[in-house]
């Protein structure tokens, strides 16, 4: 052997491997510090040639292993990594997804890295005290991010489709849908599109600022021409929440000839390039496009008045779905009580919600509101408080109602 290696060799120092466990007082491992006396004190750095533990091995694949589930080196059993409750995270068999690297649970917030507050008292405090006094978001700031939560579950296996339906006139179907758009696409990150299925002229789009005179017909006979978003965004109109609505026909003599093939060609073309794709439908319930669009749906939601004649309809239409094969749609569905109709303040609405109840997955009420009142554009950032948060809790329902992963 060179001189240069026999300074360095550790061959003749003796190391019991059985040491290396079990070295009392419960530790599990030890620590065992050898030095020759050709390396005692003259700082040698390196380039010496070492024979491997014979732990190596060992330790090697079970740093290889994830962090919640190790193998310990005294008993070989298994060790379950816990959540700061005490719970037990996922089974060791079930790898973790990039979603759960959450800045909650990498973040450690202290007063340099936690988010100042938004609004209210504790802004006014954080910015007096020069950013020193961090009292967090205000109970009301953390409801409203708890919900855009709810709201913003994501979706996985194609676009979603929901139905807007009832079998009256006059009772707001058109304002719940684009109010129910507006507070999806406000609080997601993802495209929502609302359609105008409905035969009998429908006046979805005048809740918003036209951008085009195009309509569904255009997009059934100029479909072969859609290569993208691009090519189909010509056809919507987009408000401040970036909801895209697209209009049905405005002569009622093309309207008539809007049937299932051709609301199919628009549906086809909406899967593409949105996540959520709301339906406005007309009154027709029998009509061939109100098939059509309840064979997509992943959740409905029933639009009921305040009225005896307005409630006892929308139930009607629940009834009718369950007898056409469609009673797993009616138990997840939601019904939105409009209290904007004539004849609210005469009813007893406890009643009207407890009649619902009993056929029903949730029910909505949504509040009277002078602009929703109007009949006209509806700007969302001007809405009253409770009817945003109506909305807002409208569109966490629906979307809880529908599987993040669509069953094939």
């Amino acid at each position: 052997m060179p001189d240069d290696e026999v300074a360095v060799a550790i061959d003749d120092v003796a190391v019991n491997p059985g040491s290396l466990v079990g070295g009392g007082g419960g530790s599990s491992t030890t620590s065992v510090e050898v030095i020759t006396p050709a390396l005692a004190g003259a700082g040698y750095r390196g380039g010496a040639r070492r024979e491997p533990s014979p732990y190596s091995a060992l330790l090697a694949a079970d740093a290889s292993k994830p962090r919640r589930e190790r193998v310990s080196t005294d008993t070989g059993s298994h060790v379950a990594i816990v959540d700061a409750s005490g719970e037990p995270s996922l089974p060791a068999d079930v790898p973790e997804t990039a979603d759960s690297l959450t800045a909650d649970r990498l973040i450690d917030l202290n007063r340099t890295t936690r988010p100042a507050p938004q609004g209210g008292l504790n802004r006014f405090i954080y910015e007096a005290s020069l950013h020193l006094v961090n009292l967090g978001d205000s109970a009301k700031v953390q409801a409203h991010k708890a919900m855009s939560q709810r709201i913003q579950k994501r979706f996985e296996g194609g676009a979603r489709f929901v139905p807007v339906l009832t079998r009256k006139g006059g009772v707001g179907k058109t304002t719940i849908t684009a109010l129910l758009g507006m507070a999806l696409a406000d609080a997601r990150d993802d495209r929502i599109i609302a359609i105008d299925a409905n035969p009998d002229r429908g006046t979805l789009a005048e809740r918003v600022d036209r951008q085009t005179r195009e309509t569904v017909r255009g997009v059934v006979a100029k479909a072969s021409s859609i290569g993208g978003y691009t090519d189909f965004s010509r056809f919507v109109s987009r408000d401040e929440t970036r909801l895209d609505i697209l209009a049905s026909d405005t002569d009622p003599t093309l309207s008539e000839a809007f049937d299932d093939n051709d609301y199919n060609v628009v549906a086809g073309l909406a899967a593409r390039y949105y996540s959520i794709v709301l339906t406005d439908c007309g009154t027709g319930i029998v009509h061939s496009v109100m098939r059509a669009t309840l064979q997509r749906a992943d959740s409905i939601v029933i639009v009921s008045g305040g009225s005896v004649d307005e409630a006892r309809l929308a139930s009607e239409t629940l009834t009718w779905l369950e007898a056409n094969g469609y009673g797993e749609l009616v138990r997840n569905a939601v019904v939105a009580i409009n209290l904007a109709t004539q004849g609210t303040h005469l009813v007893k609405v406890d009643e009207i919600e407890a009649h619902f109840q009993s056929r029903v997955r949730e029910i909505v009420r949504i509040p009277y509101d002078p602009q929703l009142a109007a009949g006209s554009v509806v700007n969302w950032h001007e809405l009253r408080p409770i009817t945003q948060h109506a909305a807002r809790e409208l569109a966490a329902l629906v979307v809880e109602g529908m599987p993040a992963e669509r069953e094939h």
